[in-house]
């Protein structure tokens, strides 16, 4: 490029979607090793936004903004070059190709049968084609013949977590998003095993929930009403089964919790019978 004036160049580049490490966003940051942006300087933007990455693009709209360049998009120029070929361009690839088979992939449902269908009107025969789910198990025999065997491979989503490799499990995942979005508030007490009456004031642990050193109020009405549940449970209880009082506790604590926070965080209460 250095052998060139500078109103002579054009690049192609990639990263029109905002990826951070691609060559436009390092050239909008002024990370590039051999392009430095200038305010005489064009800057087309091709591409549309695909869904989910509009704060990536806006972030490197602003940057290149910063650079003092002039920025042409979709939105303001018939400037738009699809990344995915059309119909006719399909069928091109098939007549300069001259597949025995055919095995549309990648895109939604109807993409592949919408190529399917494009095929056959330009006289590919039906019986060599097949358009496949996510898993399905294709044999081609002996170079002439493609089946669709009737069983397919499990590709359900995995879940990688630590040492374990397995299928999602919702539980886990509910519950950490609870954990994520209104934390956890863990009761201990020390219950009576005879009387039901506690020992001593409950310990509350909050994480992710409230700063309990700014919010003594809540928590000294939070203490009355543990107080007063797993005693008013174990009152006519005999033997005293806590587990049953754990549950109470925790719809008693959650409904209170809400009502003063607007917030459902993961309430686990200990009760240790002595």
């Amino acid at each position: 490029m250095a052998d060139y004036p500078v109103d002579k160049i054009v690049i192609l580049s990639t990263g029109a979607q905002g990826e951070e490490f691609a060559a436009l966003m390092r050239m909008a940051t002024s990370k590039h090793k051999f392009v430095t942006l200038t305010e005489r300087d064009t800057i087309v933007l091709s591409s549309s936004i695909i869904p989910g990455n509009e704060i990536a693009v806006q972030k490197l709209k602003d940057n290149l903004y910063r650079r003092n360049v002039k920025v042409i998009n979709y939105k303001g120029s018939h400037v738009h070059s699809s990344g995915h070929g059309n119909a006719g361009e399909l069928v091109w690839v098939h007549q300069a190709v001259k597949p025995k088979f055919l095995v549309p992939v990648h895109g939604h449902h109807y993409h592949l049968k919408s190529h399917m269908y494009a095929a056959i009107e330009n006289g590919f025969p039906r019986q060599n084609i097949v358009v496949p789910d996510n898993g399905t198990i294709i044999d081609i025999k002996n170079g002439n013949e493609i089946v669709r065997q009737p069983m397919t491979i499990p590709s359900e989503m995995v879940l990688v977590d630590g040492f374990t490799v397995g299928t999602r499990q919702e539980v886990v995942l509910r519950d950490r998003l609870t954990l994520a979005q209104d934390g956890m508030f863990v009761i201990i007490a020390t219950v009576n095993s005879k009387t039901g009456k506690l020992r001593k004031s409950p310990d509350i642990i909050s994480r992710g929930f409230v700063y309990l050193r700014e919010n003594q109020q809540l928590l000294s009405e939070a203490r009355v009403l543990i107080k007063r549940t797993v005693e008013k449970e174990t009152e006519r209880m005999n033997p005293i089964d806590l587990d049953l009082v754990k549950d109470q506790l925790t719809d008693v604590v959650s409904g209170f919790l809400m009502q003063k926070t607007q917030k459902t965080p993961m309430v686990i209460p200990v009760l240790i019978g002595v």
